[in-house]
């Protein structure tokens, strides 16, 4: 995949960030100095430089300095996001997913899209029979959900069965002489056609820049499982590796770099920018490309949990679409069972079972706890320090936390709220 390199910065995929901790990049401070300064001089021993004060010195200053921003302009490429704002929520009412307004169409229609970097289909709800029209929030609004319709869009058309896009893991579907999908994802599916229409993004500038780019999205027309009433009810904005995703078709078009950056706050807010390259300070780690399966697979080589240490490797897919962390044996056990033995607070099992399976009492009053660290250290040696590995549990007059960790049969996957 040309979008994607074999080894690229976590930025690509996701920025981990603690409001709370100056150290959550482990940030290395650095002196800079000037090309002509004396430090500079110094080191390079260079006595040809212009003399610091001197009009010569300022004329080089200067001649350097607008040949560097003449190289910049050529060759920088702007930082996208969604038109109107850049900024995404998690909904906990909708599948503790990260949410975000998404524009398309002509005229335009805005949609609460979940962001979804394990698939790669950007796919709506289409002139649909069994979709969700609406939601209720926490206070009791009904929210109104828009549908769809390629034929209410003037810049609408449908994939042809021939393009390249198609593929050969899809269908065609005679009756409207278009491309066919269907997406499955855990319980849930949306099957249907793929169309190309408008999606409307802007400049991550204040005032935006506006920047109208065509892909291709599913209409989806049938959706089952969780899709109906749990994540995704408004359409899934797929942020994966596949040249359909939408980073994929804006680095094709050379709009913006190969590369997006999503960051999650512990408040529910977060951001997504694309063509964003990160910072020099950010930890890196090189992604495991597979040919049959194009996630974002990483290898962790050790694992700390508190004072226990295990060099047990494993791979994982990081995976914005998944809520919580799953973990197969024997990391699974490890990490469980370390993490139990610093635990100072009773054990708790709720009834009916919440869906972890070491959950902890807290007192009455108690609105704070301190628990073992987790850490993964990752191929290339970098280590990601997860800022929350417990969820807080407060109901029918209970306090409680839990390791928020379940045992997976299968892959492992790193979910959401680990990020």
């Amino acid at each position: 995949n040309s979008v994607f390199g074999s080894c690229l910065m976590l930025v690509v995929f996701a920025c981990w960030f603690n409001p709370k901790s100056s150290d959550a990049f482990g940030t290395f401070g650095f002196d800079i100095h000037h090309r002509y300064s004396d430090t500079v001089k110094q080191f390079l021993n260079d006595d040809g430089l212009p003399e610091k004060g001197t009009v010569e010195y300022y004329s080089a200053v200067a001649h350097r300095d607008r040949h560097l921003k003449g190289r910049h302009l050529a060759t920088s490429t702007p930082i996208l996001t969604f038109y109107g704002a850049n900024e995404t929520q998690r909904l906990n009412i909708l599948g503790y997913l990260h949410y975000s307004l998404v524009t398309v169409g002509t005229p335009a229609l805005t949609f609460i899209m979940a962001l979804d970097t394990g698939t790669d289909l950007f796919w709506l709800p289409c002139d649909c029979t069994t979709c969700a029209r609406s939601f209720n929030t926490t206070r009791g609004e009904k929210i109104k959900l828009e549908i769809y319709s390629p034929s209410n869009s003037t810049t609408s058309t449908p994939l042809p069965c021939n393009s390249t896009l198609c593929g050969p893991t899809r269908g065609c579907s005679a009756r409207f002489n278009a491309c066919s999908y269907q997406q499955l994802r855990g319980n849930a599916s949306s099957s249907g056609i793929l169309v190309d229409d408008v999606l409307h993004l802007g400049t991550n500038t204040n005032p935006q820049d506006p920047y109208d780019v065509t892909i291709t999205l599913g209409c989806g027309q049938n959706q089952t499982g969780s899709y109906l009433d749990r994540g995704g009810i408004n359409g899934v904005f797929g942020l994966g590796m596949d040249s359909i995703s939408v980073p994929g078709v804006l680095a094709k078009k050379g709009a913006i770099a190969n590369s997006f950056s999503m960051c999650f706050r512990f408040d529910g807010q977060g951001r997504i920018e694309f063509g964003d390259k990160g910072s020099p300070l950010q930890k890196t780690t090189p992604f495991n490309l597979q040919q049959s399966h194009t996630n974002y697979n990483i290898s962790v080589t050790q694992v700390v949990v508190g004072n226990n240490v295990s060099n047990l490797g494993f791979t994982a897919i990081f995976d914005t679409g998944t809520t919580f962390t799953q973990l197969n044996d024997p990391t699974y056990s490890f990490i469980i069972q370390s993490f139990n033995s610093q635990v100072t607070h009773p054990r708790y099992q709720h009834q009916p079972k919440v869906y972890f399976d070491y959950c902890y009492l807290l007192s009455a009053n108690q609105d704070s706890y301190i628990t073992p660290n987790l850490t993964f250290t990752m191929k290339g040696g970098s280590q990601f320090n997860v800022t929350a590995p417990t969820i807080s549990i407060h109901m029918q007059g209970i306090n409680a936390y839990c390791l928020a960790i379940q045992k997976s049969e299968d892959i492992n996957v790193i979910g959401r709220e680990y990020l």
